[in-house]
């Protein structure tokens, strides 16, 4: 991981500005609610054509608004966890939480306020995958403590 790279740069420099419109977010709906979903039959959806569709995702995937593309496997057939992540002062959250992102199986980085600073969703197909992703959480540089939360169900 590239940590010297993350610590000199700012945690915009990734990402192009996009004005988006009420169809950007109505596409963004229909690909969280229908991840499958072709772009013909986005296009239907919002009144476009599916050339007109194909460039705005390509657009919010390359400014950063669409950030990947995901299956979500149900817990019967896998292990999500929660994880509470503490760092030292001395390292900014804002790179942690991008290196972070880097490791597989972290699904989602939120930034919070209490007694922890960075709380990791992880997804993996066993306990085994998601203890291998919390000990590479607990290697990177700046990370001081972990609190694990297996998920037993959701809704």
């Amino acid at each position: 991981m590239n940590f010297q790279k993350l610590l000199n740069s700012s945690p915009f420099d990734y990402y192009e500005e996009l004005e988006m419109d009420n169809v950007d977010r109505e596409i963004i709906k229909i690909l969280k609610n229908q991840g499958r979903a072709t772009y013909g039959e986005i296009g239907e959806k919002v009144g476009l054509s599916e050339g007109a569709v194909r460039k705005r995702i390509s657009e919010l995937v390359d400014s950063g608004v669409i950030k990947r593309f995901t299956v979500k496997v149900g817990l019967s057939e896998g292990a999500e966890a929660i994880i509470l992540i503490s760092i030292s002062p001395s390292f900014p959250t804002s790179k942690i939480s991008s290196l972070l992102m880097e490791i597989p199986n972290v699904e989602n980085v939120y930034e919070v306020t209490g007694q922890y600073d960075i709380v990791a969703i992880v997804t993996a197909m066993n306990i085994v995958e998601v203890n291998e992703c919390v000990e590479k959480i607990r290697r990177v540089e700046g990370v001081t403590n972990t609190n694990t939360m297996i998920i037993l169900r959701s809704w």
